[in-house]
């Protein structure tokens, strides 16, 4: 299983999106710094979570996410 995830930073606001086959090791390795580009934003919370069964289809939503139009999804569906 491959997840599509977008991850909030309270204490900044500001999100990040990302894909995983583990999001719960993920999730840990972006809460102790060992991302360079999350590192200064920690902590960091799961807000939006997608499951999906092939890393090409995860890939795909992803790059989707991170285009205008999926920041204005997550604008308006989040914040």
């Amino acid at each position: 299983m491959y997840y599509v995830y977008i991850l909030y930073s309270r204490n900044h606001n500001r999100t990040y999106t990302g894909q995983t086959n583990n999001i719960e090791k993920r999730l840990l390795q972006h809460n102790k710094g060992r991302n360079k580009s999350t590192k200064p934003y920690v902590p960091w919370e799961i807000i939006h979570l997608e499951k999906y069964t092939t890393r090409e289809e995860s890939v795909a939503r992803e790059k989707y996410l991170k285009s205008k139009a999926g920041r204005i999804f997550i604008r308006e569906k989040y914040f």
